[in-house]
C-alpha cells in the first residue's frame, strides 16, 4: 500500500511539472511569433528544438525503469533547460523580445527548476 502512495505522489508531481513544462512551450511558440523572419530560421528554430527536446526528455525521464536512468535523463533535462536560459539571453541581447517576455521566460523556467531541485 505505501508504495502505491509513493507511485500516485510521484506520478502527481510528474503530471504538475508535465503541465508547467507545456506552459513553457505555449508561452515559447507565442513569443517566436514576435521574432523577425530572418531568425525563424535561426535562434528561433533553435529555441523550439531546445524546447521540444527538453519534452522528450521530460518523457523518457518518467518512463525510466531504474532512478539511476531517470536521474539520467534529469540531468539532461537541467542542461536543455540551461541552454534555453542562454537562448533567451541572446534573445533579450538582440532586441528580438522585451524585458516583459524575457522576465516572463525565466520566471516559467525557474519555477520547473525549483520543481526538479525537488525531485533530484
Amino acid at each position: 500500500m505505501l508504495n502505491n502512495a509513493k507511485a500516485d505522489d510521484n506520478n502527481m508531481f510528474n503530471l504538475t511539472i508535465y503541465q508547467k513544462y507545456l506552459e513553457l512551450i505555449y508561452y515559447t511558440n507565442d513569443v517566436i511569433k514576435k521574432f523577425p523572419a530572418t531568425q525563424n530560421i535561426a535562434l528561433a528554430q533553435k529555441i523550439k528544438s531546445t524546447v521540444y527536446g527538453g519534452l522528450r526528455l521530460l518523457m523518457y525521464s518518467t518512463k525510466a525503469y531504474t532512478a539511476q536512468e531517470k536521474l539520467t535523463y534529469l540531468n539532461e533535462f537541467v542542461i536543455s533547460l540551461n541552454m534555453l536560459k542562454a537562448q533567451i539571453k541572446l534573445s533579450y541581447k538582440y532586441a528580438y523580445i522585451t524585458l516583459q517576455n524575457y522576465n516572463a521566460w525565466n520566471s516559467l523556467i525557474a519555477s520547473i527548476c525549483n520543481m526538479l531541485n525537488k525531485l533530484i
